[in-house]
């Protein structure tokens, strides 16, 4: 597989989002569904709505987002959509819980290290092409989280999500959320679930990291620490594996005292076989050729 190109700029405004967007050369045709973190009630590090709003317009995107499968203020529709309300994303937007409607959408892991199947929400196949618009974070669970989380845990329904943290396991087909895999496992679950969007979307699918707010916990904990290092920047890729990657190199170069402490959280999780593994799916590369933008 050739080096991936993965443009980077330290800038960091809603014009750079759009620019770094500009740079990867894709236009996304038809309905284009905009894939964020809405942020969890309580949060202080989700970037906010009036920082994405010039590059959903620009796209004229719909906020996408799906419920979550633990307790707290996304984990139904009702209280997700007042939330979303509440975070100011429905007085820019019009967003879409993709799971509100059942049943889910079954889409096949082909050859899957773990899974054999993900489930999303339905409503994403309303959608001709996806902009994945990801804050690059450290995450309780995962280690770090990025565009290939936004990809698996972001897309899938409550029920999805439940599937992937216990690593395919059901009982008599109810998935079961309690029954957590092993740490590897749960992460090559997350690039076998990350690889059927990426299949489903084909070359109409981009990729943008904001990596900023760098925390080692991620939006969807109600309380999270602040922000242990500075800011580093704006990534975009075609390539989600090398887009990961590329923004855990920029941490680990970086000589911000913060680093340790956010590089601790990633590595006692093993976070980066989330992306060992989806390089090893082969639907991204973990070379690639950093391309600087002014």
């Amino acid at each position: 597989m050739e080096k991936a190109k993965v443009y980077f700029t330290r800038e960091i405004t809603p014009e750079a989002v759009i620019k770094m967007y500009q740079v990867l050369g894709k236009e996304l045709p038809g309905k284009v569904a905009v894939k964020v973190h809405s942020g969890e009630k309580g949060n202080q590090n989700y970037l906010r709505p009036e920082f994405m709003r010039p590059m959903v317009e620009a796209v004229k995107g719909t906020v996408v987002e799906c419920n979550t499968a633990y307790d707290g203020a996304r984990n139904s529709t009702e209280k997700h959509r007042e939330l979303i309300k509440e975070h100011g994303w429905s007085k820019y937007f019009s967003v879409d819980l993709m799971d509100a409607g059942k049943p889910d959408l079954i889409l096949p892991v082909e050859n899957g290290k773990v899974l054999k199947e993900n489930a999303v929400g339905k409503a994403i196949a309303n959608y001709d092409s996806m902009l994945v618009l990801s804050h690059f974070k450290g995450h309780p669970a995962g280690g770090y989280g990025g565009a290939l989380k936004q990809l698996a845990i972001g897309c899938a329904s409550s029920e999805g999500k439940s599937l992937i943290h216990s690593g395919g396991f059901t009982d008599d087909q109810t998935i079961v959320w309690d029954h957590m895999a092993s740490q590897d496992v749960f992460c090559e679950a997350m690039a076998d679930a990350a690889g059927t969007i990426v299949a489903y979307f084909k070359e109409k699918i981009a990729f943008v990291n904001m990596v900023c707010n760098l925390s080692v916990d991620c939006d969807c904990c109600a309380v999270a620490e602040d922000p242990c290092m500075k800011d580093i920047g704006i990534l975009s890729s075609l390539d989600p594996v090398a887009l990961d990657q590329a923004c855990m190199d920029l941490i680990y170069q970086s000589d911000d005292p913060g680093r340790d402490h956010f590089l601790q959280r990633v590595e006692s999780l093993h976070g980066i076989h989330t992306i060992e593994a989806a390089a090893e799916l082969g639907y991204g590369t973990r070379e690639y050729e950093l391309i600087m933008v002014e």
